[in-house]
């Protein structure tokens, strides 16, 4: 065990329970966006939700795989086919679980989006669902489609990088 610094206090039971509240906690992950994209810019964007919506994610229920974000003609963002399933205790106020829902960035933000989508070959793709000191946020990024090319030259450098570091590793274990 660490030694505290002199005069440095014990954290009390509140403030671990607000840093644990405040820690980033993952609900959904998109991992096919870094196959099929280029990554080049990341945000994060909040989300308004419904109060079953909230409720289904802090179950850890949601999916992203087939989720897309489209800026609409007055400007605003959505999210676009991202499924949170309903709320098993819900009533009849339950929410769909395939709407679209709006997202809440800043207007340059948008702004600079929507001016990058315009180009050809760029799509904003959700990465992450998260929460963040109790609220929902979603890690954005804007992204150029991959070729079939480029996939199958990724997939043969994460190889590459793995009998490399089995080799290595086995090379360790030889010495040893």
């Amino acid at each position: 065990m660490a030694a505290r610094p002199r005069g440095a206090r014990r954290p009390t039971a509140g403030e671990r329970a607000k840093a644990a509240s405040d820690a980033r906690r993952t609900v959904a992950r998109n991992r096919r966006a870094a196959h099929d994209y280029f990554i080049e810019d990341r945000y994060e964007a909040g989300l308004s939700l419904t109060g079953t919506e909230v409720k289904a994610l802090r179950m850890g229920r949601a999916s992203l795989t087939e989720a897309w974000i489209e800026i609409d003609r007055r400007g605003e963002a959505w999210l676009q086919g991202a499924h949170i399933p309903e709320y098993l205790q819900g009533t009849w106020n339950n929410h769909a679980p395939r709407r679209k829902r709006k997202l809440l960035l800043h207007r340059a933000e948008l702004e600079r989006l929507a001016a990058k989508v315009q180009a050809k070959g760029y799509t904003i793709v959700p990465l992450e669902l998260y929460f963040v000191g109790g609220r929902a946020k979603l890690e954005i990024a804007l992204a150029r489609g991959k070729q079939d090319w480029d996939k199958r030259q990724a997939l043969r450098e994460a190889q590459d990088r793995r009998e490399a570091a089995r080799a290595v590793a086995a090379a360790n274990r030889r010495r040893n």
